[in-house]
């Protein structure tokens, strides 16, 4: 090899290894400040998420949550659930957007987790997304926060903060999601979910992201970031 192609080799590694050591401490600083972090979404139970998960679709943890906590001391199990039925189960989530829709998928899982897993949440994604009203984000999120597994969802923030720090850029959910699987290092896998999506919800926001409060401004690739107020 000659001397040029051995510098342009040389070049490639260290800018690897510069990209791997700003990952690395992204997440770093990530865990530093929320070392434990957890879903915004309430449950008691792997059902209980699944179900808030699914009725999470296009609304908010928050409006969610609201519902909820009316939702589950009535029918905290798939059975429970499945005797509240379609109706009733819409009765008590309307203020959810697409509450029919969803009220359907719910009933409609909720009776083939007690005909086809004995009323337990399945642990594995094949059998997670032949589940109505769940895809491969609800399934990621389960696997993740109900049963400890390193998947990673991503939504509409962690598809932002990914794309916008340079994180794992990405042209679609699962090309982002994918590079997410690659390029994280192991010890960060089980958070990176919750990491991303609480930076994506509140400090790097889609309109303006607070770049001046950002722990991380000075790792991010963003060419745009926000100032703050003048001294």
């Amino acid at each position: 090899m000659g001397s040029f192609g051995a510098e342009q080799v040389a070049l490639k590694e260290q800018i690897i290894g510069m990209n791997k050591a700003r990952r690395t401490e992204i997440f770093r600083r990530l865990r530093e400040l929320n070392p434990a972090p957890r879903t915004e979404l309430e449950y008691a139970t792997p059902f209980q998420l699944l179900v808030a998960v699914v009725l999470s679709a296009q609304a908010t943890d928050v409006g969610v949550n609201k519902a909820t906590r009316r939702l589950f001391p009535m029918a905290p199990t798939p059975a429970a659930m499945l005797a509240l039925g379609e109706e009733g189960l819409c009765e008590t989530i309307r203020t959810i957007g697409l509450f029919r829709s969803k009220a359907r998928h719910v009933i409609q899982l909720c009776r083939m987790l007690i005909e086809q897993h004995g009323g337990e949440v399945p642990q594995d994604r094949a059998a997670l997304e032949a589940l109505p009203g769940v895809g491969r984000k609800t399934a990621n999120v389960v696997l993740n926060t109900a049963f400890g597994q390193p998947t990673i969802a991503v939504d509409t923030h962690i598809f932002r903060v990914s794309n916008r720090t340079g994180i794992a850029p990405g042209k679609n959910v699962r090309e982002v999601e994918d590079r997410l699987e690659r390029l994280v290092p192991a010890e960060f896998k089980l958070d990176c979910h919750h990491w991303l999506i609480l930076h994506g919800r509140y400090v790097c926001v889609a309109r303006k992201p607070k770049c001046p409060e950002c722990p991380i401004a000075d790792l991010c690739e963003y060419k745009h970031k926000t100032v703050g107020p003048p001294p």
